[in-house]
């Protein structure tokens, strides 16, 4: 008898959490074409040289980052799913991930030249900060195990992106370029869901290994978390040394880098906590969006439910 092929069924649930991200995702959606970028324009052009030039190497980094989850990281999970809802989950991360670094091609087309942008991609394609990080993480993700890569996957979603989401947080808090950040603020909210969907699914499993091999993967999480942490340390001095944030933007790290253990249910690697990062960036992340298109009725994160993130209590809901 030839195997059967099964339709999915949204009317039976295995893991509620499936249908609950699954439908957080959906009423998050949204599209970089309506975000008015172009009227930021006129910050874009006061901005001192210096600050372009971090500014287009931050948006050059997450496109890199976010083209190897698209690829390669959310198709790597989707070889241990468990579920055919968890697979549906995975394809709606796998193209929001392809929307998010999209939308950075439509700030690049906004603010820089052509010339602009071919250096900008040339630059994000050679620095060695920023492929040795995409090495690390697509080793793991080629030839890690299955919870290895659903730890690789946490650690891009909720820690690596940060460094690059930092500048453009700053710019809101001190009213500067309201669009441009308004594509990071759904973004940030994307990857809040995501880092901790597949943190919860680490868990899962986590908890189903005998404790000796517990104790293994734990150590590999820490030693892997502090390698990158370091590569991560050098690619913000040189992102921002020549501006000055470099301190105001590692304490951001450090704290993102907690959170991203706390989404995989380990204990915080540093001391630092929201009362230590900048609180004009602790207010950038809060989830609401402002802008509005009056012609289509849409935005404030397009009034989809007026979705919030996730926010500690989500991370207490769903550790496992």
């Amino acid at each position: 008898m030839t195997e059967q092929y099964h339709a999915i069924n949204w009317n039976k649930i295995e893991d509620m959490i499936d249908k609950l991200t699954w439908e957080k995702l959906v009423e998050q959606f949204w599209t970089d074409t309506r975000i008015p970028v172009s009227n930021d324009l006129n910050d874009w052009y006061n901005l001192p040289k210096e600050e372009k030039d971090m500014m287009g190497k931050v948006f050059g980094g997450l496109t890199l980052l976010d083209t190897l989850q698209s690829q390669d990281g959310v198709a790597s999970l989707k070889d241990s799913i468990r579920t055919q809802h968890e697979e549906a989950v995975y394809n709606n991360i796998q193209f929001m991930e392809s929307m998010h670094a999209k939308s950075y091609s439509a700030i690049f087309s906004t603010l820089n030249t052509k010339s602009e942008i071919e250096e900008i991609f040339q630059w994000t394609n050679t620095n060695d900060m920023l492929q040795k990080k995409a090495a690390v993480l697509n080793d793991i993700y080629q030839n890690g195990t299955e919870l290895q890569r659903k730890v690789a996957s946490v650690l891009l979603e909720s820690f690596l992106f940060y460094s690059g989401f930092f500048a453009p947080l700053h710019y809101l808090g001190n009213n500067k370029m309201p669009n441009v950040a308004e594509i990071i603020k759904l973004i940030l909210r994307d990857e809040s869901v995501h880092g901790t969907y597949i943190g919860y699914k680490f868990q899962i499993a986590y908890n189903q290994l005998p404790e000796d091999e517990q104790e293994s993967l734990k150590n590999w999480t820490y030693e892997l978390l502090f390698t990158l942490y370091q590569n991560e340390v050098k690619y913000t001095q040189y992102l921002y040394d020549e501006i000055g944030w470099t301190e105001r933007v590692k304490v951001f790290l450090r704290y993102n880098a907690n959170k991203a253990l706390q989404n995989l249910g380990f204990d915080p690697l540093f001391p630092d906590s929201a009362d230590d990062v900048d609180p004009v960036i602790m207010n950038g992340i809060s989830t609401g969006t402002s802008n509005h298109d009056f012609f289509s009725q849409v935005g404030n994160g397009y009034l989809v439910g007026m979705v919030e993130s996730m926010e500690d209590e989500d991370y207490a809901k769903w550790t496992v």
